[in-house]
């Protein structure tokens, strides 16, 4: 990415759509990066095959699969079948390391020291078995708790952070949020790459199912057993209580009402769909689990005597080269010949023939016309040399839609009036076609205002564009 000529768009475009999302639905991110691309002038991208008479929608859906065969995005399939991307997690972590090479404005010295002082009496409390010195350190604490409660029963001033002790503490907790979303990441990763072996071990005709079973309970073990896995598995079981989800929604919701009384302006609100980010990404990984034991299932009811040693080779010969390609990046050079007739119905084509066309004659003579030469130059006025500008035109119909999901042309027409008459409105007609998602109501008329000064007007049917 870091190499890429066009680092600074895919790196901009990423962290202002998954600013505030985990996943974007395939129709959101394409309709965003279309809309993005369309803002930046983006015409032609040698390196990514994105041409300059490709449509908006055409060069975000090039750009969508590019980055995803180079790692950059994954995708998924929800429950409905609908398709999600996310950042990856090599993403993630180049975005983090970016952002850690701003220059901040609060440089908290103080709150990393007491979080390095917290975390060693931690580490010294829990990695201690002597029973008498843990007793001691609790007693020490014990102490100190009703030493502070003595304190405010006496009315002494109560220790509260000043803003420079409040931001940088509050920047280092979003931090940790977002690397925990990265870790999810690498332990979904971990899970993709044990079905990746089962697929290879599946096709090797010198294994048995006994094989491939051994080496996924043992990989799945040898996973558990891992000091990242006994930390996901922990901490997933930890977050799924009720109890804690309660607490930890509670005290964000207080730490926001804490900042906007004292004034702080929080830049960055990941915190405030903390929860729901991490149960999304954990269910992530017990999806891809699910999938794993789906493959493992259709293993062992895998009849080999129904297939023939013949399917059995070509089977294996799609999936070795399915395998070969998925490590190289470009189009894989892969047919299907089938040796049946294959009945292919092109109504709108040509029909090959031998009969000779009728030639069609034409006994009506046309009529002279009565127009009058008035006539012939209001005629020439919506015929003229009038140069429309049709990407302004595209532009006004993207401007209107950035709010809303959908919007009518007359709503756009009200937006930015005509100023160049019916060809204008016949100009918005042709850039139309840049829009994949538009619907024409038939049944229900809409006026569009032409000609302001004399107040002419035309009826169309209802054109609805969305995103």
């Amino acid at each position: 990415m870091l190499r890429a000529r066009n680092c600074g768009l895919i790196l901009e475009f990423l962290i202002g759509a998954f600013e505030n999302e985990t996943a974007l639905s395939s129709e959101n991110i394409h309709n965003r990066l279309a809309d993005y691309l369309n803002d930046r002038g983006v015409e032609n991208d040698d390196e990514n095959g994105i041409q300059i008479f490709d449509t908006y929608e055409e060069k975000s859906a090039k750009f969508i699969k590019k980055w995803t065969d180079n790692g950059f995005l994954t995708n998924y399939q929800n429950d409905d079948g609908d398709i999600y991307y996310e950042l990856s997690s090599h993403t993630s972590k180049v975005i983090d390391w970016l952002s850690g090479l701003k220059r901040e404005e609060y440089i908290g010295t103080e709150s990393k020291f007491k979080s390095i002082i917290t975390q060693l009496r931690e580490l010294v409390e829990y990695t201690n078995e002597d029973k008498g010195k843990r007793l001691q350190l609790l007693e020490d604490k014990k102490q100190e708790i009703e030493n502070q409660i003595i304190r405010l029963k006496t009315g002494e001033d109560v220790k509260v952070f000043e803003e420079y002790e409040i931001v940088p503490r509050f920047r280092q907790i979003t931090k940790l949020a977002k690397e925990l979303l990265s870790d999810f990441k690498d332990v979904d990763g971990n899970f993709k790459d044990i079905i990746k072996e089962i697929y290879k071990k599946q096709i090797d005709p010198t294994l048995k199912k006994g094989d491939i079973m051994q080496f996924t309970f043992d990989a799945l073990d040898d996973l558990k057993s891992s000091p990242q896995g006994k930390s996901f598995y922990a901490f997933w079981e930890f977050l799924l209580a009720r109890e804690m989800q309660t607490e930890l929604e509670t005290m964000i919701v207080e730490l926001f009402n804490t900042l906007k009384d004292k004034n702080i302006e929080s830049d960055d609100n990941f915190l405030k769909n903390m929860v729901q980010y991490l149960y999304e990404s954990g269910s992530k990984v017990y999806q891809t689990n699910d999938k794993m034991a789906d493959k493992l299932s259709r293993i062992i009811r895998e009849n080999t005597a129904s297939r023939s040693d013949i399917t059995k080779q070509i089977v294996q010969d799609i999936k070795n080269l399915l395998i070969d390609i998925s490590k190289k990046d470009g189009r894989p050079n892969v047919s299907l010949s089938i040796d049946a007739d294959i009945d292919i119905n092109i109504p709108f084509d040509r029909k090959i023939t031998f009969e000779q066309t009728e030639t069609v004659e034409y006994t009506l003579k046309p009529t002279s016309s009565d127009l009058n030469i008035s006539d012939l130059n209001e005629l020439g006025k919506v015929f003229g040399n009038v140069i429309i500008d049709k990407k302004m035109l595209e532009q006004n119909i993207r401007s209107a839609l950035h709010d809303n999901s959908q919007i009518t042309l007359s709503d756009v027409i009200i937006k930015f009036p005509l100023q160049q008459g019916l060809p204008e409105l016949f100009g918005y007609f042709g850039v139309l076609n840049h829009f994949k998602h538009k619907t024409i109501n038939e049944s229900k008329q809409q006026p569009i205002n032409f000609d302001l000064k004399n107040n002419k007007r035309i009826l169309i049917p209802e054109i609805i564009i969305s995103r």
